[in-house]
């Protein structure tokens, strides 16, 4: 819940913005500023900017965009979880993607939104997360269920991840110090789990699915 003040009206929730777009950044704080109990106190542009500037403002909630330099959003709300665990977490982002949502929840983010949701909807996820409930876009949250869990473990995530930018078994292998019989084994049973006929397609299915 929000402070109090000193002449007795509460305080604004303290809020952190992390998008690495500068305009849509900038919409939003100017959209959310017009809120009345909403105060901006923080903008990054990257999620490994996301904790310290969460500690250095203390911030009460972080609305967070999935895809950033640094550190994607999804990583950030685990690391802020573990730093900051007062600080409940927003995900607002255009992939409104069910793979996404389970691993946004997995990291322990309080809310997942797309940001073609009216910015009224995000204030008051804002102010609902703040008094301890979970947000979830409905079509997202059916979405999820009927899509089931992610096929994929953490090291075939890893591998194919590894593989997305073309690089061969052998520099997959030095970067995730692995054999290169296990950075095959682990890509083709990522092939097996997407129903791709090579990775370059898993790649592609998995990002489209959220499991990346």
């Amino acid at each position: 819940m929000s402070e109090i003040r000193n002449d007795g009206a509460p305080a604004s929730v303290r809020v952190l913005l992390a998008e690495d777009q500068g305009m849509v950044r900038e919409a939003l704080a100017a959209l959310l500023g017009l809120e009345g109990d909403i105060d901006v106190v923080a903008q990054v542009g990257r999620g490994d900017e996301v904790v310290a500037a969460a500690i250095a403002h203390d911030v009460q909630v972080a609305v967070l965009d999935i895809e950033m330099p640094g550190m994607t959003g999804i990583e950030a709300a685990a690391l802020l979880r573990k730093e900051r665990p007062q600080t409940r977490v927003v995900i607002a982002t255009t992939f409104g993607r069910p793979g996404y949502l389970r691993r946004a929840m997995e990291s322990g983010a309080d809310a997942f939104l797309v940001k073609d949701a009216p910015a009224a909807e995000l204030a008051e996820a804002i102010r609902r997360v703040l008094r301890g409930e979970r947000v979830i876009d409905p079509a997202l949250a059916a979405a999820a269920l009927a899509e089931g869990a992610n096929p994929l473990t953490a090291r075939e995530r890893d591998v194919l991840a590894a593989a997305a930018d073309g690089a061969v078994n052998a520099d997959i292998a030095r970067r995730l110090h692995l054999s290169e019989g296990t950075v095959r084994n682990y890509l083709s049973m990522a092939i097996q789990k997407t129903e791709a006929r090579n990775r370059t397609e898993a790649v592609r299915i998995a990002r489209e699915k959220g499991w990346l």
